[in-house]
């Protein structure tokens, strides 16, 4: 008997957290989703998985999603992160309060429920998380002020987790994706992308696939591109 396998997302009612859903149920995974529009709820009970209507910015909410995601299936083998949109401006123009607003958006996003996980997947002798970052997190972008900042400081957590759970079979990675077609499409953003196109948000789908699995065992730490040449690695 195949042993069964879960998956809980947040911020998984829309975008690329819903097609990453949509692709790990496909490939066998229980599935639980956090969103705040209630889109999660929707697309869990579409895919035969639990979804839950609340804040990914807000611990209580991510407390009871995780409790209630443990209570329906015992263990949690992988958590994907998702964001929402943070506050965007002029650097300088940008107010103290939403500078915090997007540290919670783009870093404590993941760093709170990696909290709650962490313990579960070390008892239960392993599991990954897979953050969705940016392409912006090493080339930055004044389109993308917060988002660039924060998960800047994101691969450096992911690192700091990466090394001291490593030897628990616990692996993080980033996926910084570049202009994904779950996006409205722009010709001055098009026109950057060596590719000459928008990815599709299965590519980036496909990839957390593959991160999800025992494939992917030995690979943790890491800030993996899918952007269609858009950056450069360094």
């Amino acid at each position: 008997m195949t042993e069964t396998r879960v998956a809980v997302i947040t911020a998984g009612g829309s975008g690329m957290g819903a097609d990453a859903a949509r692709r790990l149920a496909a490939d066998g995974f229980k599935v639980a989703i956090l969103s705040s529009s209630g889109k999660g709820e929707a697309l869990a009970k579409e895919l035969g998985g639990i979804g839950f209507t609340g804040s990914n910015l807000v611990a209580d909410d991510l407390n009871e999603f995780i409790n209630k995601s443990l209570e329906a299936y015992g263990k949690i083998d992988v958590l994907v992160n998702s964001a929402g949109h943070g506050p965007k401006g002029d650097i300088l123009e940008i107010s103290d309060d939403d500078w915090h607003l997007g540290m919670d958006v783009y870093l404590m996003n993941v760093i709170r429920p990696s909290r709650l996980v962490a313990p579960v997947m070390a008892q239960q002798g392993g599991g990954t998380i897979i953050n969705i970052s940016t392409f912006a997190a090493f080339e930055p972008d004044p389109l993308f002020p917060t988002s660039g900042v924060f998960r800047a400081g994101l691969a450096a957590f992911t690192k700091l987790f990466s090394d001291k759970f490593a030897a628990q079979n616990i692996r993080m990675n980033n996926v910084l994706p570049g202009f994904i077609d779950s996006l409205p499409e722009t010709a001055d953003r098009k026109a950057r992308i060596p590719m000459g196109r928008y990815g599709h948000s299965d590519e980036v789908s496909s990839l957390i696939s593959y991160l999800a699995s025992e494939q992917a065992a030995y690979i943790t730490g890491q800030n993996i591109r899918i952007d269609g040449g858009l950056t450069r690695s360094v």
